[in-house]
């Protein structure tokens, strides 16, 4: 019998027992859908993550306060100390090394803004001028921040597209008086939606001076320093130029921690991906579990084809045809379970990518792939055992037992 025909017999006999093909296929392709979906998941999440990063602009280093250990706290924090603050002439004092580009202070807090009645609860940035090329933002009215000694107040905010709508409507809020907090400010720009970035959504912040911003929160600290170096290149360089200065401000104590972007982003980068495996074999457990049933139907159905097995034997078909046959009618089962699995996982993705847009929930190509092998593999690996049964039946005893 050739292996055209050994499809061919295959296929008619899973056409035979309809309801017990369906069920066995459905089994194995929920599997299947469950590693495409729940991969496409956390890989999604991880490329949202590593393009929430880049999307903050390039050759950047993030200037905290106090001393990151190993023991993932600070030093001083465990002692009961707090960190020596970060103040504006520290970010401003920067400046004075060559692989730094631009730097922006950066402060951040909640506020109550109001405006002819309406007021909510907002987000308040304190920075400077150069926090608008820093980040990456984009202006749809005004201007932003203004350029200057940012340890001077000035009473000017550029606030949110949302906010925008929200607060003025139609009305162009230009040029419009704006309280925040216990201060009024003058609207000057209003900022390009953006949505959330690194968990701060600018469509719904309002940006002031940060020295304005240190007199509404009573604080002449600092959150962050946000650092530009002027190349990729010049990033190690920056780092190192950003320690020893602030080492010498400091009493010569290095008590900062600067991180750069490419570290953040590899971080993440590795853990989610490593979220993506673990899931994904948590997921392709099902996948066992499918070749269990697999192994369990064909079981049964050479319990009730032994007198079909019994004839192939009598008419001299060996026991390697035999076997054979049962497992092709296993791997035909898994790859259309498979590619059942396929289309519902894809399916499900594209339903995630339409509820969710900004989540990229596409699935890994790798995922794909081991998916499907994994299925069909499993699907013909747990077919040996009902195949060498069926095999080694008698065929005098098989035609005879009824």
């Amino acid at each position: 019998m050739s292996w055209r025909d050994s499809v061919v017999f295959a296929w008619q006999a899973l056409r035979g027992a309809p309801g017990r093909s369906l069920l066995t296929l459905l089994a194995m392709a929920i599997g299947v859908a469950a590693v495409v979906v729940l991969t496409a998941l956390s890989d999604g999440a991880r490329r949202y993550v590593v393009a929430q990063f880049q999307s903050i602009g390039a050759n950047l280093l993030i200037v905290f306060p106090g001393r990151a250990e190993t023991a993932g706290g600070t030093l001083g924090m465990l002692m009961g100390e707090t960190p020596r603050d970060l103040t504006v002439d520290d970010a401003l004092a920067l400046l004075r090394s060559r692989s730094i580009k631009r730097m922006a202070p950066f402060n951040i807090g909640a506020v109550q803004i109001d405006w002819r009645g309406r007021s909510r609860d907002v987000t308040l940035i304190g920075s400077s001028a150069a926090l608008l090329d820093i980040r990456r933002m984009k202006l749809t009215q005004g201007r932003f921040l203004p350029a200057g000694d940012p340890r001077n107040a000035v009473f000017v905010a550029v606030i949110g597209s949302k906010l925008r709508t929200e607060l003025f409507g139609a009305q162009n809020p230009v040029g419009e008086w704006l309280r925040v907090g216990d201060r009024r400010f003058r609207v000057v720009g209003v900022l390009a939606p953006q949505g959330v970035s690194l968990g701060s959504n600018t469509d719904e912040s309002v940006i002031v001076p940060v020295a304005s911003a240190q007199m509404l929160f009573n604080s002449a600290s600092l959150f962050r320093v946000l650092v530009e170096a002027r190349s990729r290149a010049d990033i190690p360089r920056a780092k190192q130029d950003v320690l020893s200065i602030l080492r010498a401000r400091h009493d010569g104590e290095e008590d900062v921690t600067v991180v750069t972007q490419d570290a953040l982003v590899a971080t993440f980068d590795r853990i989610l991906h490593a979220l993506t495996l673990a899931v994904g074999g948590i997921a392709g457990i099902s996948l066992a579990v499918a070749g269990v049933l697999i192994m369990n139907v064909m079981l049964i159905s050479v319990a009730q084809r032994r007198q079909e097995i019994g004839l192939l034997r009598a008419l001299g078909a060996p026991g390697a045809t035999v076997r054979r046959l049962f497992l092709v009618e296993a791997t035909v089962l898994s790859v259309a379970a498979a590619v059942a699995g396929l289309l519902l996982g894809e399916l499900g993705s594209l339903a995630i990518t339409t509820a969710y847009p900004v989540l990229p929930a596409t699935p890994p190509p790798w995922a794909v792939v081991a998916a499907l092998a994994t299925a069909v593999i499993t699907g013909a690996a747990f077919s040996v055992v009902p195949a060498r049964r069926a095999a080694a039946l008698d065929p005098v005893v098989a035609l005879a037992r009824r």
